[in-house]
Protein backbone atom coordinates (compact mmCIF):
# COMPACT_ATOMS: atom_id res chain seq x y z
CA UNK A 1 0.00 0.00 0.00
CA UNK A 2 0.92 3.39 -0.85
CA UNK A 3 2.02 5.34 2.57
CA UNK A 4 3.23 8.56 0.81
CA UNK A 5 2.00 12.06 2.36
CA UNK A 6 2.92 15.27 0.54
CA UNK A 7 4.89 17.34 2.57
CA UNK A 8 4.26 21.36 2.94
CA UNK A 9 6.68 24.19 4.49
CA UNK A 10 4.82 26.38 6.86
CA UNK A 11 6.76 29.25 7.14
CA UNK A 12 6.54 31.26 9.94
CA UNK A 13 2.85 33.23 10.25
CA UNK A 14 0.17 34.76 12.35
CA UNK A 15 -3.41 33.90 12.81
CA UNK A 16 -5.72 36.79 13.84
CA UNK A 17 -9.37 37.49 15.68
CA UNK A 18 -11.21 40.39 14.04
CA UNK A 19 -10.67 42.65 17.38
CA UNK A 20 -6.56 42.54 16.96
CA UNK A 21 -7.53 43.09 12.61
CA UNK A 22 -9.15 46.51 13.13
CA UNK A 23 -6.38 47.58 15.96
CA UNK A 24 -3.75 46.66 13.61
CA UNK A 25 -5.19 47.84 10.35
CA UNK A 26 -8.00 50.03 11.17
CA UNK A 27 -11.80 50.12 11.95
CA UNK A 28 -13.49 47.87 9.13
CA UNK A 29 -10.44 46.06 7.83
CA UNK A 30 -10.88 43.04 6.22
CA UNK A 31 -8.57 40.04 5.08
CA UNK A 32 -7.71 40.67 1.84
CA UNK A 33 -7.53 37.20 0.05
CA UNK A 34 -3.57 36.58 -1.93
CA UNK A 35 -3.69 32.91 -2.44
CA UNK A 36 -5.40 29.56 -1.75
CA UNK A 37 -3.67 27.28 1.06
CA UNK A 38 -3.72 23.51 0.86
CA UNK A 39 -6.36 23.22 3.42
CA UNK A 40 -9.43 23.83 2.13
CA UNK A 41 -10.61 27.30 3.64
CA UNK A 42 -7.36 28.76 4.55
CA UNK A 43 -5.90 31.78 2.70
CA UNK A 44 -2.55 33.82 2.46
CA UNK A 45 -3.41 37.68 3.16
CA UNK A 46 -1.91 40.63 1.50
CA UNK A 47 -1.76 41.92 5.29
CA UNK A 48 1.68 41.85 6.74
CA UNK A 49 3.14 42.80 10.73
CA UNK A 50 5.88 43.29 12.61
CA UNK A 51 6.35 40.54 15.35
CA UNK A 52 8.40 41.93 18.20
CA UNK A 53 10.12 39.73 21.29
CA UNK A 54 12.90 41.36 23.73
CA UNK A 55 15.47 40.96 21.84
CA UNK A 56 14.48 41.92 18.29
CA UNK A 57 11.58 41.84 15.23
CA UNK A 58 10.33 39.78 12.40
CA UNK A 59 8.96 42.11 9.82
CA UNK A 60 7.00 41.44 7.09
CA UNK A 61 4.94 38.16 8.72
CA UNK A 62 2.22 36.96 6.50
CA UNK A 63 -1.26 36.82 8.12
CA UNK A 64 -3.51 33.86 7.56
CA UNK A 65 -6.94 33.56 7.24
CA UNK A 66 -9.66 33.55 7.49
CA UNK A 67 -9.85 35.25 11.70
CA UNK A 68 -9.61 33.21 14.42
CA UNK A 69 -11.32 32.79 17.79
CA UNK A 70 -7.66 33.68 19.01
CA UNK A 71 -4.45 35.33 17.54
CA UNK A 72 -2.17 33.17 17.56
CA UNK A 73 1.63 33.42 16.16
CA UNK A 74 3.10 30.58 15.21
CA UNK A 75 7.58 30.67 14.20
CA UNK A 76 10.16 28.65 14.06
CA UNK A 77 12.45 27.26 16.92
CA UNK A 78 15.59 29.34 15.11
CA UNK A 79 12.88 32.51 14.59
CA UNK A 80 12.05 31.96 18.46
CA UNK A 81 15.35 32.54 19.69
CA UNK A 82 16.31 35.16 17.56
CA UNK A 83 13.49 37.31 18.63
CA UNK A 84 13.91 36.15 22.88
CA UNK A 85 10.65 34.29 23.28
CA UNK A 86 10.56 30.80 24.93
CA UNK A 87 7.89 29.40 22.58
CA UNK A 88 6.70 25.82 23.03
CA UNK A 89 5.92 23.27 20.73
CA UNK A 90 2.16 22.67 20.07
CA UNK A 91 -0.66 21.74 18.10
CA UNK A 92 -2.30 24.61 16.21
CA UNK A 93 -4.58 26.60 18.82
CA UNK A 94 -2.94 25.03 21.91
CA UNK A 95 -1.69 28.70 23.03
CA UNK A 96 -2.48 28.87 26.92
CA UNK A 97 0.38 29.05 28.20
CA UNK A 98 2.78 30.23 25.91
CA UNK A 99 4.72 32.95 25.02
CA UNK A 100 4.06 36.40 24.97
CA UNK A 101 5.14 39.04 22.04
CA UNK A 102 3.78 42.42 20.53
CA UNK A 103 1.94 42.20 17.12
CA UNK A 104 2.44 45.58 14.75
CA UNK A 105 0.43 47.23 12.22
CA UNK A 106 0.40 49.68 10.31
CA UNK A 107 -2.43 51.33 12.35
CA UNK A 108 -2.20 49.66 15.79
CA UNK A 109 0.28 47.19 18.11
CA UNK A 110 -1.26 44.49 19.70
CA UNK A 111 0.43 42.63 22.78
CA UNK A 112 -0.41 38.91 23.43
CA UNK A 113 -0.01 37.15 27.06
CA UNK A 114 0.49 33.98 25.11
CA UNK A 115 -0.22 32.89 21.99
CA UNK A 116 3.18 32.38 20.21
CA UNK A 117 4.19 28.59 19.48
CA UNK A 118 5.98 26.29 17.51
CA UNK A 119 3.58 24.21 15.58
CA UNK A 120 4.21 20.77 16.19
CA UNK A 121 4.89 18.86 13.11
CA UNK A 122 1.67 17.67 11.47
CA UNK A 123 -0.51 15.50 9.30
CA UNK A 124 -4.09 16.78 7.87
CA UNK A 125 -6.28 13.71 6.71
CA UNK A 126 -9.97 13.23 5.83
CA UNK A 127 -11.35 10.21 8.17
CA UNK A 128 -11.13 8.36 4.71
CA UNK A 129 -7.38 9.19 3.94
CA UNK A 130 -6.81 8.53 7.83
CA UNK A 131 -8.18 4.75 6.88
CA UNK A 132 -6.03 4.19 3.99
CA UNK A 133 -3.13 4.51 6.20
CA UNK A 134 -4.21 3.23 8.99
CA UNK A 135 -3.92 5.67 11.50
CA UNK A 136 -6.12 7.65 14.12
CA UNK A 137 -6.77 11.30 14.66
CA UNK A 138 -4.04 12.14 17.15
CA UNK A 139 -1.88 9.56 16.76
CA UNK A 140 2.15 10.18 16.45
CA UNK A 141 3.71 8.23 13.37
CA UNK A 142 7.25 8.69 11.88
CA UNK A 143 7.49 10.04 8.20
CA UNK A 144 10.70 8.93 6.08
CA UNK A 145 12.21 11.65 3.59
CA UNK A 146 14.54 10.32 1.02
CA UNK A 147 17.18 13.01 -0.97
CA UNK A 148 20.40 13.69 -0.12
CA UNK A 149 19.75 14.95 3.73
CA UNK A 150 17.29 12.04 3.69
CA UNK A 151 15.87 12.18 7.97
CA UNK A 152 13.09 10.93 9.76
CA UNK A 153 10.76 13.03 11.07
CA UNK A 154 9.74 11.41 14.34
CA UNK A 155 6.66 12.43 16.67
CA UNK A 156 4.07 13.51 13.83
CA UNK A 157 0.75 13.91 15.12
CA UNK A 158 -2.17 12.82 12.58
CA UNK A 159 -5.15 15.06 12.92
CA UNK A 160 -8.06 13.92 10.94
CA UNK A 161 -11.38 15.59 9.79
CA UNK A 162 -13.27 16.33 7.25
CA UNK A 163 -12.67 19.54 6.47
CA UNK A 164 -9.24 19.00 5.97
CA UNK A 165 -6.75 17.76 2.59
CA UNK A 166 -4.06 15.72 3.07
CA UNK A 167 -0.57 17.25 3.49
CA UNK A 168 2.19 16.94 6.11
CA UNK A 169 3.21 20.42 7.60
CA UNK A 170 6.48 20.91 8.72
CA UNK A 171 8.46 24.78 9.59
CA UNK A 172 11.49 25.79 7.94
CA UNK A 173 13.56 24.94 10.44
CA UNK A 174 12.33 21.28 9.59
CA UNK A 175 12.21 21.46 6.34
CA UNK A 176 15.84 23.07 5.94
CA UNK A 177 17.16 19.94 7.87
CA UNK A 178 15.97 17.85 5.18
CA UNK A 179 17.09 20.62 2.63
CA UNK A 180 13.46 20.01 1.34
CA UNK A 181 12.80 22.04 -2.10
CA UNK A 182 9.31 21.56 -4.38
CA UNK A 183 6.99 18.86 -4.73
CA UNK A 184 8.54 16.43 -1.90
CA UNK A 185 6.41 13.38 -0.23
CA UNK A 186 7.12 11.69 2.52
CA UNK A 187 6.34 7.97 3.86
CA UNK A 188 4.25 7.48 6.85
CA UNK A 189 5.56 4.82 8.57
CA UNK A 190 3.83 3.36 11.83
CA UNK A 191 5.29 3.16 15.12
Amino acid sequence: MDKKILIETSARHVHVTKEHLEILFGKGATLTHKKDLSQPGQFACEERVRIEGPKRALDGVSILGPERPATQVEISLSDARSIGVAAPIRESGDVAGSAPCKIVGPAGEVEISEGVIVAKRHIHLTPADAEKFGVADKETVMVKVEGERALVFDEVVCRVSEKFAPAMHVDTDESNAAALSGVVYGEIIKK
